[in-house]
C-alpha cells in the first residue's frame, strides 16, 4: 500500500471538525423533531433526556474510537481500525458493510430528502420520482467536483457548515427569547411515564448519524494522530449543544403540540411567523444548503472507502479500484465504484418507497443500528488494549469504552422498536458474512 505523501494530506483540523459537524447537522434535526416529541408524548424534558443519552453515547464512542485514531492513520477509518486491531477478516467484513450497505444507503436517502425540501422550496409538485430526480442531480454534481477537486469539497464542507448553523441559531435564539421556555420545560407530556419514550432514540440516532465518516479521510488529514481524535471529541459535543438549543427553541416558540401537528414544516412555520411569508423561504433555503453540505461530507467518505478496501486487495477487481490518478491525487475508479453501488440502492430505494415495502422506514435504517453493534467490538478492543498497557489512562481505556458500550446497547434497544429491525439486521449480517469470508488478495494484481 502506498505511503501517503504530504501533498495528499490536504485537510487540517478545521475541515475535519466541520466534516463531522457538517455531516451530522443536516436534515435529521429538521424533520425528526416532531418524531421525537411524538415518542415522548410531547414532553420536552424527556426529549432533552433522550437527546443527551444518545449524544453522550456518541461522544463516548468518539472518545473511545479516538484512542485507535491516535495509534494509526491508515486509509479506511473505522474499517482500518477493525483490520489492524481486531483481525483482517473482521476488517474486511466491516469494510464490506460500509461500502455496500451503510454509506450508499445513507447517501441515497439524504439525496432523496434534499429533493423533498428542494421541491418544497420552489413549490414543485414532483412526486417521488421528481424528488429522487432532483436528489440524483446533486448526487452526481457532488461526486464530480469531489473527484476533480478534493480541496473544493473541503472548502464547500467548511462553508456549508457555517451556513447550516444559521437556521439552528435563529430558531434557538428566537424561541428562547420570544417563546415560553419555562412553561414548555415544565410540561410533563402525556407520555412521560411510558416506556415508549425509548423509541425516540431511533430518530435521534439518525440525527446524530455520520460522525464516523470523518475517519475515512484520516489519511488525508495533516497530523492525523492529533487532529482526528480531537475532531472526534469537539465535533459531536458541539452538535449536541446546537441540537438541544434548537429543540428547546422550536418547542418553546411553537409549542410541542403544534410542532407535532406541523411535522416536517415546523422550521418553515417559525420562519413565516418570525419574518413573514418570505421568512419561510429563507429558512427553507438554509435547510436545503444544510442538507447539501451533509451530502457533500458523506460523499467525501463514500468515494474513498472502496479505494481503502481495494488497496488491501479486499474487493473484486482491486487493482482497477485502487488505481491512483496522478492528476487528481486520488482514485477516480474508487468514486466510480461507489457511484455504481449507490445506483443499485437508488433503484431499491425507489421501489421500497413506491410500494411502501418498509412501512414508515427507509433503506438507511437497514444499517444505522447495525453500526453500533460493530462499534461495540471496537470499544471492547480499546478496553483490551488498555489492559495490555498499549493505551494509557484509566478513564480513556476503561471508563470511556464501558460508557460507549452502554450507550450503544441503549441505541440498539431503541432500534428494536422498529418492526423491521430483524429484517434489517439480517440483510446487514449477510453482507458482513460475505466480506468476512472473502479471500483478500495478497497484492492487488491478483484481480487482473
Amino acid at each position: 500500500m502506498k505511503k501517503q505523501t504530504e501533498n495528499q494530506r490536504r485537510y487540517g483540523l478545521p475541515t475535519t471538525i466541520t466534516m463531522i459537524v457538517g455531516i451530522v447537522i443536516g436534515s435529521g434535526i429538521f424533520f425528526k423533531t416532531d418524531d421525537i416529541l411524538m415518542n415522548t408524548g410531547g414532553s420536552v424534558w424527556l426529549g432533552i433526556l433522550v437527546f443527551s443519552i444518545a449524544a453522550l453515547s456518541i461522544i463516548f464512542g468518539s472518545l473511545t474510537i479516538s484512542n485507535l485514531a491516535m495509534l494509526t492513520d491508515k486509509t479506511g477509518g473505522a474499517m482500518a481500525y477493525a483490520e489492524e486491531f481486531v483481525s483482517k477478516k473482521f476488517g474486511c467484513a466491516f469494510g464490506w458493510f460500509q461500502v455496500f450497505m451503510y454509506m450508499p444507503t445513507l447517501t441515497v436517502v439524504l439525496c432523496w430528502v434534499l429533493g423533498i425540501y428542494f421541491c418544497q422550496l420552489f413549490n414543485i409538485e414532483a412526486g417521488l420520482g421528481g424528488q429522487i430526480g432532483f436528489g440524483l442531480i446533486w448526487f452526481f454534481i457532488c461526486i464530480f467536483y469531489n473527484i476533480i477537486s478534493p480541496r473544493l469539497g473541503g472548502v464547500f464542507q467548511n462553508a456549508s457548515t457555517f451556513v447550516k448553523l444559521i437556521p439552528l441559531i435563529v430558531v434557538a435564539v428566537t424561541g428562547l427569547i420570544f417563546g415560553d421556555p419555562v412553561h414548555t420545560l415544565t410540561v410533563a407530556g402525556v407520555g412521560g411515564s411510558s416506556i415508549g419514550w425509548i423509541a425516540a432514540i431511533g430518530p435521534i440516532a439518525f440525527s446524530f448519524d455520520g460522525w464516523i465518516f470523518a475517519t475515512t479521510i484520516s489519511h488525508e488529514v495533516k497530523n492525523a494522530k492529533r487532529n482526528v481524535p480531537l475532531a472526534l471529541v469537539v465535533g459531536p459535543t458541539f452538535v449536541l449543544a446546537c441540537y438541544l438549543l434548537y429543540f428547546i427553541g422550536v418547542s418553546a416558540y411553537l409549542g410541542p403540540d403544534v410542532v407535532m401537528e406541523l411535522g416536517d414544516a415546523s422550521a418553515a412555520e417559525m420562519g413565516r411567523q418570525i419574518f413573514g411569508p418570505f421568512g419561510a423561504k429563507v429558512l427553507l433555503t438554509f435547510v436545503v444548503i444544510s442538507i447539501m453540505g451533509t451530502i457533500n461530507g458523506v460523499v467525501m467518505g463514500t468515494i474513498r472507502l472502496p479505494y481503502a478496501l481495494a488497496s488491501r486487495g479486499m474487493l473484486p477487481f482491486s487493482k482497477w479500484v485502487s488505481k491512483m490518478n496522478d492528476k487528481y491525487q486520488m482514485s477516480v475508479n474508487s468514486g466510480i465504484f461507489a457511484m455504481v453501488v449507490c445506483g443499485i440502492w437508488w433503484v431499491i430505494h425507489y421501489f421500497t418507497m413506491r410500494f411502501g415495502l418498509l412501512g414508515n422506514s427507509d433503506i438507511s435504517e437497514i444499517s444505522i443500528v447495525m453500526c453500533y453493534v460493530l462499534f461495540m467490538v471496537l470499544y471492547f478492543k480499546v478496553f483490551m488494549l488498555w489492559r495490555e498497557g498499549k493505551i494509557k489512562g484509566n478513564v480513556r481505556g476503561s471508563i470511556f469504552p464501558i460508557l460507549a458500550t452502554a450507550g450503544s446497547v441503549f441505541i440498539i434497544y431503541g432500534g428494536l422498536q422498529n418492526p423491521y429491525f430483524f429484517i434489517f439486521v439480517g440483510i446487514c449480517f449477510v453482507v458482513f458474512l460475505l466480506g468476512y469470508f472473502f479471500k483478500p488478495c495478497k497484492d492487488v494484481h491478483c484481480n487482473e
